[in-house]
């Protein structure tokens, strides 16, 4: 009898209804997603050629004088990125490395583009709120391996639809922390600057973004880790750097080539954590 109750309603063609807006989508907007793929490839390779093109020995100097100094003229994070980064070279990774650093560079930037707007939208309107809220939710507890799907119908395969798939699922840290930084500032320090007059765009910039500038960089920390963390499972569709040699040795159960490949994802999630870490330590000083 309960059994029956449940059969009321037919099964829906959740799986039909979904491939047939994808294809619609994919169909309607071709015009829109073939010229992003081929500026976005050309953008992407001539970024990956121009820091290929700097002597790795010039970039590793950088970073460990970038380290030093935004680490308060400390050397642990210095000696750890001079170290880190002459390994990847020492084992030959260094172009793998620096298509990786590209593709979460610029999941990145896209992600915080997009993710800190949405997240002041929702600071200040509860209705957007209560509308972006489950859209986040959604996005954040979709399995990775399922955007994979609409990157590859929507921009073919390469590192383009890699970033797309990074985009979507490194987006929800900023644009939730954005929201949580803003509604923390004190409503004293609100009513203040309202009171003296300042207008809704000089609040926002003078008081409350620079309030929740701390809150909102643990978010950006949280989103290139995501990014990085899609790295290996972009490489499924074809984006290039160390994602792919670690998948190139599950293919062939290289459990050696895997490992280092794998070293050298810590490595560089290490120091972008880092870097991000101590420019928000920093600017609290």
């Amino acid at each position: 009898m309960l059994n029956n109750i449940l059969d009321v309603v037919p099964n829906m063609p959740l799986a039909k209804w979904t491939d047939n807006a994808t294809d619609w989508i994919t169909e309607s907007f071709s015009f829109l997603f073939d010229p992003v793929k081929e500026q976005f490839e050309k953008f992407m390779d001539v970024t990956s050629e121009a820091l290929m093109g700097v002597p790795p020995l010039i970039i590793i100097l950088v970073v460990a004088i970038i380290a030093f100094f935004i680490s308060g003229k400390k050397f642990g994070l210095t000696t750890f990125s001079i170290v880190g980064l002459w390994l990847i070279y020492n084992q030959g990774l260094w172009d793998q490395l620096i298509n990786t650093f590209t593709l979460v560079l610029l999941a990145s930037i896209l992600s915080v583009i997009i993710g800190v707007p949405i997240g002041i939208l929702m600071s200040k309107s509860n209705i957007a709120t209560a509308i972006i809220t489950p859209i986040l939710d959604f996005m954040q507890t979709m399995p990775a391996f399922v955007y994979l799907i609409p990157a590859v119908a929507f921009f073919g395969i390469g590192m383009v639809p890699g970033v797309f798939a990074s985009l979507i699922f490194a987006t929800p840290p900023t644009v939730r922390f954005t929201n949580l930084g803003i509604r923390q500032v004190s409503a004293e320090l609100v009513e203040a600057s309202e009171a003296f007059g300042s207008t809704g765009a000089q609040k926002l910039f003078k008081v409350e973004l620079p309030m929740a500038k701390s809150t909102i960089m643990a978010g950006i920390n949280q989103t290139v880790m995501l990014a990085l963390s899609m790295v290996v499972i972009a490489s499924m569709i074809g984006a290039p750097g160390l994602g792919r040699d670690v998948l190139s040795a599950l293919q062939r159960a290289e459990a050696g080539a895997g490992f280092v490949a794998g070293i050298g994802i810590v490595i560089l999630a290490i120091i972008m954590d880092r870097f991000t870490q101590s420019m928000n330590n920093r600017k609290e000083k």
